[in-house]
């Protein structure tokens, strides 16, 4: 039988003892371990390994011996509790083997667990498992996960008074990273709210989230898009002592503005833009940039992007004007621009 959508999700966290086997196929090796440790953990528990009620068996191996499965479905061991018999790697020549195990099972043996790659709906190891009255086949597919297993790690990690905005930004980073990435970081995230009863807020995941933009960097972005033109020549000088190169900032501060044109140009208006905007821009800095996108609007960002352009050409070409100073005049001039 196939299994999809929120009943995999359930399955996967509480999966039901007496099936006889289940199948995890799907091109992203990381997205199948993940759900093949989850279910297995859940079966056996924590201790399950150490007391022997896990048999791990490779795909190559059951091919050249097709007993190894049906001997580890079949075999008793000294711990009482459920068992495994874990097949990592297979493919359709396996597809034989795990069949004819699937068809002598019997209650009380081990439950089968297969994990492969991509398998097409024509695939012989998918339909031992999809025209076996009590397996299911699960396929991981790359899409964003549900609301509901989103929640299932929070709760896991013991993340539980979670707000809204919190929530939010929590959507939005499990659609951006990989599922082991967004795991540790929401690992990270109960760490860092570990003996603190408050409600987990924007903050808390803005300071746990991978960062892609050194702070320094984003101080002076945030203030030439906020029109403060007298601290523009400070920061720039720190930056430049801190070893900064005048092409990285102007790489930086293009994505900024680019980040505040998307927002602006958004049909739904700026909130719609930084919202749907990819990678998500999270927490505090995600209402300044809000603010900053309402500011200047669409027609004066065009303007800043011209600028920007120009200036990262200069920086470029053979001019032997000092590339700092290019740098830091293009930046004041920004800065002055969106005065009102």
């Amino acid at each position: 039988m196939k299994l999809t959508g929120a009943a995999a999700t359930r399955f996967f966290a509480k999966p039901e003892p007496n099936r006889a086997g289940l199948l995890i196929f799907g091109a992203d090796a990381m997205r199948v371990a993940l759900k093949r440790q989850e279910v297995i953990a859940a079966l056996i528990g924590p201790e399950g390994e150490a007391e022997m009620r896990l048999t791990r068996i490779s795909g190559g191996d059951v091919r050249k011996d097709a007993a190894l499965v049906d001997d580890a479905m079949r075999a008793q061991g000294f711990f009482p509790g459920p068992r495994v018999a874990f097949v990592d790697e297979a493919g359709d020549g396996a597809a034989p083997a795990l069949k004819a195990a699937l068809a002598g099972w019997a209650e009380g043996d081990a439950m089968l667990v297969v994990t492969a790659g991509s398998l097409g709906k024509s695939s012989a190891l998918r339909k031992a498992f999809e025209d076996h009255p009590n397996a299911y086949s699960a396929g991981i597919y790359d899409d964003p996960p549900s609301r509901e297993e989103i929640e299932a790690v929070l709760a896991k990690s013991g993340l539980k008074e979670i707000g809204r905005d919190a929530m939010t930004d929590l959507l939005a980073l499990a659609r951006d990273l990989d599922p082991g990435d967004f795991r540790q970081t929401v690992e990270k995230i109960a760490l860092y709210k570990f003996r603190d009863s408050t409600p987990l807020g924007p903050a808390d995941v803005a300071a746990c989230a991978p960062v892609t933009i050194e702070a320094d960097v984003d101080d002076v972005l945030h203030a030439v898009a906020e029109s403060k033109a007298p601290e523009v020549g400070t920061l720039v000088r720190r930056l430049e002592g801190q070893g900064v190169n005048p092409v990285t900032l102007s790489i930086a501060a293009m994505r900024h503005f680019r980040t505040l044109h998307t927002a602006a140009s958004a049909p739904g208006g700026p909130a719609e833009g930084i919202a749907r905007m990819r990678p998500p821009v999270f927490g505090p800095r995600r209402e300044r940039m809000l603010r900053q996108a309402q500011s200047w609007g669409m027609h004066r960002l065009e303007t800043a992007l011209g600028i920007l352009t120009d200036t990262d050409l200069t920086l470029r070409s053979a001019s032997r004007a000092p590339a700092m100073a290019v740098m830091e005049r293009a930046l004041i001039r920004l800065a002055m621009l969106n005065r009102r």
